[in-house]
């Protein structure tokens, strides 16, 4: 029997998932093809409605080698396993005479515990463990989510926190959930046998297809220990994300309370001589960060080198005392002992990691509201990482609607540690850049309006001739309205303002959970919603509830960034454009996956109004507009609120 060829598969795939073919995804899927079987990188845009992830899970399975898919967010995962992947599946068998397998796997924090659920959680305060279900009030929140998960622990199948709907707060999950370095080992553990972590990476060792977060994969990298199986592709979807996820793996935290708790968890556990150390070490960092001022620590100070150092020493006692004793008297001691030992590795992991100060990480001071002041620590750049982890031994797809800024695919090559399309040498990776387009036809489907006229943004201070200008936008266009904001504030201050003015609902983020939010967005066409970076990229409502998407202003990273404005610095030492590589790169990615908010389906129609003069009239805002898909361009605001009543004429004499 002859092989099947590619147009076949993908014909079987698209039509049992209801799609429709396009040249789009066609040339993806060739090109997928292609970079498998010669073990090279692709890294391919292909803008929403193209149907890239067929256009990438067909060749996949036709290779027959195991894969991995990794996303960004909890959306594109389970559309993978629960619609794209079975149906896909199904149409290819009568064709491959085979039927792939595919798993999920997560970082075991997002999996049920089955020892914490039934022998209780290790207790800061005082010896042994307490059963949590006893110590909430049933009639709390808490007490409700806890007592709702112990009933689920006895029917669900996977223990993934995501099937468990409506989900629980972080603290409700914390009572039955562990991370990996406190998890005692299947082996161990008196559950082990039947522990859902465990199950799921069995799946994933006899998948074809495992899919899976970038946070998983970037642990994978770093930590050296493997996680994912073996495999000989890898698929990056939403590979905008994979930098920024990666970099926050690779950022380690301290603050006073994390070391308060490891302090208390180690007390029952070790000498006298060895916890008073950590402790007088805690409290001589809990005095120093007391002073701490946010910014960045270009050195060390003093005062606080000293902290980390008395931190690291009395916690490599503790590490090696609590490995050296056994209290029988502690009821469930490996567990006591293990959440110990894990808190006690964390401070001793970040405190050498700052004091040993490499010239390759950014030390700085945070402050929030309601946690205080914590010291953090950064990769100053991921690329070189990126490059001698992901990008050997394995053929590598990256994929997004938004890899291209200001017309090619370097910059964001770059960031991955990928030198310019082209470049040849013995260990530089070879990559191609291929963008395959739209289905949609944006010069006709929208305009880019850019408020020419308006004030430059300040820093502080109101903008009222922006919220004039929002105000008429929203009125010409009938409600209808995404407003994406730079910041919180900005966005409170909109909606404050436009409730006072307009006879629209204005929904603002924060004031229902996202989900919720979104829904009714969609469900009422006079509602705008209002919020800041979670909208940017999380929103997909076709149809006529969102024909305005509205930016404040360009979203640069905050000049008082610390990581950001080292990467900047950085970057012009060694000769380069920070500005360019780094800011501009920066809100190029952001306002591009804003401006996809529009156009989600081949009949939207709609305005993105960006109330910022600098995307008209500074030299990089050429570079912003390449990077925006290609709708029609104006500065005229007459234009601008005449198209936008006249597409809420259209919808409202269709009765939308």
């Amino acid at each position: 029997m002859t092989k099947p060829s590619l147009p076949e598969l993908l014909h079987a795939a698209v039509t049992a998932v209801g799609g429709t073919e396009r040249p789009g995804q066609a040339a993806m899927a060739t090109a997928v093809a292609e970079a498998v079987d010669d073990q090279s990188h692709l890294l391919v845009q292909a803008g929403t409605g193209t149907g890239k992830s067929l256009g990438y899970l067909v060749p996949a399975l036709a290779h027959g080698e195991r894969v991995v898919v990794a996303t960004a967010t909890l959306a594109l995962q389970r559309q993978l396993v629960e619609r794209d992947l079975p149906r896909t599946v199904d149409a290819l068998h009568p064709l491959l005479r085979r039927r792939p397998q595919f798993a999920m796997l997560k970082g075991r924090s997002n999996y049920l515990c089955l020892h914490r659920l039934h022998e209780g959680v290790p207790q800061d305060e005082e010896e042994g463990l307490f059963d949590q279900f006893e110590a909430a009030a049933p009639s709390s929140k808490l007490g409700q989510d806890l007592l709702r998960m112990r009933d689920w622990a006895d029917e669900t199948e996977t223990g993934d926190r995501d099937d468990l709907t409506p989900g629980v707060s972080d603290r409700a999950w914390a009572q039955i959930s562990v991370s990996s370095r406190e998890c005692l080992g299947a082996s161990k553990c008196a559950y082990g046998a039947e522990c859902f972590a465990e199950q799921a990476r069995e799946r994933a060792k006899l998948a074809d297809v495992v899919v899976t977060n970038h946070a998983l994969l970037a642990i994978d990298a770093i930590e050296g220990a493997p996680v994912l199986p073996q495999h000989e592709v890898l698929i990056v979807d939403e590979a905008h994300e994979l930098v920024s996820r990666v970099t926050g793996v690779a950022t380690g935290e301290l603050t006073p309370g994390q070391v308060n708790r490891a302090v208390r968890r180690a007390a029952k556990l070790v000498n006298e001589k060895a916890a008073d150390a950590l402790q007088t070490a805690s409290e001589g960092f809990e005095r120093v960060m007391e002073l701490a001022l946010p910014g960045r620590l270009e050195e060390v100070p003093e005062d606080l080198g000293y902290a980390l150092m008395a931190l690291r020493d009395a916690a490599r006692t503790v590490i090696s005392a609590i490995g050296a004793t056994r209290d029988k008297s502690v009821q469930d001691e490996d567990a006591v002992r293990k959440q110990a030992l894990a808190s006690v590795e964390s401070i001793h992991a970040v405190a050498e990691r700052i004091t040993q100060g490499s010239e390759y990480d950014v030390v700085w001071y945070e402050r929030h509201d309601r946690f205080g002041a914590s010291v953090r620590v950064a990769p100053l750049s991921v690329s070189g990482l990126l490059r001698e982890k992901l990008f050997t031994e394995r053929s590598v797809v990256l994929t997004s609607a938004t890899l291209k800024l200001g017309g090619d695919f370097n910059g964001v090559g770059a960031s991955l540690g990928l030198a310019p399309e082209g470049t040849a040498g013995e260990d530089v990776p070879q990559w191609k850049g291929l963008d395959v387009g739209s289905p949609f036809d944006y010069p006709k489907q929208g305009i880019l309006y850019a408020a020419r006229h308006l004030a430059t943004p300040g820093r502080e201070g109101s903008r009222t001739d922006m919220l004039d200008e929002l105000s008429e936008l929203v009125e010409a266009a009938g409600g209808r309205t995404l407003g994406l904001f730079s910041s919180m504030r900005g966005a409170k201050a909109a909606a404050e303002e436009l409730r006072g003015r307009l006879d629209k609902p204005i929904l603002l983020q924060g004031e229902e959970t996202l989900g919720e939010l979104i829904k009714n967005f969609a469900a009422d066409p006079e509602t705008c919603l209002f919020g800041t970076l979670s909208l940017w990229q999380g929103v997909d409502v076709p149809g006529p509830s969102c024909q305005l998407v509205v930016m404040d202003r360009i979203p640069f990273p905050r000049p008082d960034d610390p990581l950001m404005s080292a990467r900047q610095k950085a970057v012009e030492e060694a000769g380069g454009n920070g500005f360019m590589a780094v800011a501009a790169t920066h809100a190029a990615l952001l306002m591009a996956q804003g401006a996809g908010r529009l156009v989600r389906a081949t009949g939207d129609k709609g305005v993105v109004a960006v109330l910022d003069p600098r995307l008209a009239n500074a030299r990089y805002g050429s570079y912003l507009r390449a990077s925006l898909p290609g709708f029609w361009y104006t500065t005229d605001r007459n234009q601008a609120r005449r198209s936008l009543a006249a597409i809420d004429a259209a919808a409202k004499a269709d009765g939308r």
